[in-house]
C-alpha cells in the first residue's frame, strides 16, 4: 500500500514536510543530489563500497542535521534576512557637507 505525505497544510501557508519548511526543501534536495553524484563519480574511480558508504552516510546524515537545525533556527524567511543583515554597513560615514547642502526640504501643509 502506498505511503501518502502531507505537503500543505493551508491556502497562503509555506510548504512544510517533515519539519522543512519553504526553501529547505530545496537545500536538502541539492544536498541529496550532490550527495548521489559524489557516490557515482566515486564508484567510478574505484573505490570499495566499504569505504565510499560510510562516507556516503555520515555526509547524508550531517546534511540532514544541518537542514533541519537551519529550518528549526531560521523558520521561513530568516536564513535570507540574517544573510542581507550582514551585509548592510555597520555606520555611514560623510567627510563633507556637500551631500546635505542640496537637499530641499518641503513644508508640511497641516489639514484644516
Amino acid at each position: 500500500m502506498a505511503v501518502v505525505y502531507h505537503m500543505n497544510k493551508g491556502v497562503s501557508r509555506p510548504i512544510v514536510f517533515k519539519g522543512l519548511k519553504a526553501q529547505y526543501i530545496a537545500y536538502l534536495a541539492g544536498g541529496l543530489v550532490g550527495l548521489l553524484i559524489l557516490f557515482a563519480v566515486l564508484y567510478i574511480i574505484g573505490l570499495p563500497l566499504m569505504v565510499i558508504l560510510p562516507v556516503i552516510g555520515t555526509a547524508g546524515a550531517s546534511l540532514f542535521w544541518a537542514v533541519d537545525r537551519l529550518s528549526k533556527r531560521f523558520g521561513e524567511h530568516g536564513l535570507k534576512k540574517y544573510l542581507a543583515r550582514s551585509r548592510l554597513p555597520k555606520a555611514i560615514r560623510y567627510r563633507s557637507r556637500k551631500q546635505f547642502i542640496h537637499l530641499k526640504y518641503r513644508k508640511q501643509i497641516r489639514a484644516k
